[in-house]
């Protein structure tokens, strides 16, 4: 019976062939879309290996940096290194947004402030150097698109890239732009040229503020208002042998600070942040599924239809049900195979140009694959009843 279904795919291969390219591309889509998630969940993973960190430490009650909002002053780092088990700590800021170009061309970019040589900055280079300035370079991921010696535009100051990373993406997958620490504080709190006025208007005009026979004191007072002494987070290392449970249950009773240890930092970013848009996917694989069945589903049971009369031979000269079952399977299946097979090289052709990370693993395939077959054969169900029902004296009425 191998052969009967072979030579009936052969007999209508052209569509045959068109229904396996169809079903192929709708099965790169899906493969697609769980490669996208796979993708969303390696950035966070990224994201959290390439700050060589082993705690979080952010303010208290809250899940940051990444997940929602972080505030904390710079000077709390200075107690962080001092308490037991703390190998290195350092300050860190993050801020997404728009990196303009001298062209005017922008690009979508956490920038990052970082202290050179401490936990936060970028681990390796693929090209230039490290910061070695307080002020006024950029390291880029490669995905920016930038070049090195690139002037590049941060809120009011230019930039310039003096080295090239990669791989170093925040977990919404958006490429890191690192730059000193105090250039990143000055940027994400950055007031305009009228609002300072304004500011410095109502503080002069408030008395308690303003007192007279005080000199001094407004000055000072709107001198604190115009600089920033804020982070996002502290990085922190822990030295050998001591565990991070134990450095971070510290902080968190003496400093009445939240720390979070790496595997903590995963959970957040994976089983809170991305919880919703990984609902969303699964939604799309089930439907895509659905969709698919139904492909096979329609186009086997189409095949069958056109061979009513040769199936009511077979049956006339006293073929088994088993067997005229297992020809409508195998077409199913080899549709099945047929798509798998153009999906997989879709997939593997169009990955590249998404915008975010699509990470196409073995297993997932694998999956795919056992997923195809069963609902082929699943599908083929509705066929398989439709033949069985023939009467074999249509061969002979017809």
């Amino acid at each position: 019976m191998i052969s009967l279904a072979g030579r009936d795919i052969l007999h209508g291969w052209g569509k045959f062939a068109l229904t396996g390219l169809g079903l192929g591309l709708l099965i790169g889509v899906t493969l697609s879309m769980a490669g996208i998630y796979r993708g969303m969940v390696d950035d966070a993973q990224a994201l959290i290996s390439n700050s060589q960190a082993d705690l979080w430490v952010v303010q208290k009650d809250t899940q940051g940096p990444y997940a929602e909002a972080s505030s904390i002053k710079d000077d709390v780092v200075r107690s962080v290194r001092g308490m037991p088990g703390v190998a290195q700590a350092a300050n860190v800021t993050y801020l997404t947004m728009q990196v303009q170009r001298p062209s005017g061309d922008e690009a979508r970019t956490m920038v990052v402030g970082v202290e050179p040589g401490q936990p936060g900055a970028p681990g390796y280079l693929v090209a230039g150097r490290q910061l070695t300035r307080d002020h006024y370079e950029a390291v880029a991921d490669v995905k920016t698109g930038f070049q090195l010696g690139e002037r590049i535009k941060i809120r009011r100051h230019e930039y310039t890239v003096v080295g090239l990373t990669r791989r170093m993406v925040s977990s919404g997958g958006d490429p890191m732009v690192f730059i000193p620490l105090k250039d990143a504080q000055e940027a994400q709190f950055l007031k305009d040229n009228d609002a300072i006025l304004n500011e410095r208007a109502r503080t002069a005009a408030n008395p308690g503020l303003n007192r007279p026979g005080v000199p001094g004191l407004l000055e000072a007072i709107q001198a604190s208002q115009a600089s920033n002494r804020n982070v996002n987070a502290v990085l922190v290392r822990v030295r050998d042998g001591e565990t991070p449970d134990e450095v971070a249950a510290g902080i968190r009773r003496w400093k009445h600070l939240q720390a979070y240890t790496r595997a903590q930092m995963e959970e957040i970013l994976v089983a809170k942040l991305i919880a919703t848009s990984a609902k969303q996917i699964g939604m799309f694989l089930v439907i895509l599924a659905i969709v698919s069945a139904a492909i096979v589903a329609f186009i086997i049971y189409t095949m069958t239809l056109g061979k009513i009369r040769e199936i009511a031979v077979l049956k006339l000269i006293g073929t088994r049900s088993r067997t005229i079952a297992g020809m409508i399977l195998q077409q199913a299946l080899g549709l099945g195979l047929i798509g798998f097979v153009v999906g997989k090289i879709a997939a593997t052709f169009w990955a590249p140009a998404f915008p975010k990370y699509v990470l196409l693993e073995t297993g997932d395939a694998l999956r795919g694959f056992i997923a195809v077959m069963l609902i082929c054969a699943l599908a083929s169900t509705l066929a398989i009843r439709a033949a069985l029902r023939v009467d074999p004296a249509t061969a002979i009425g017809g």
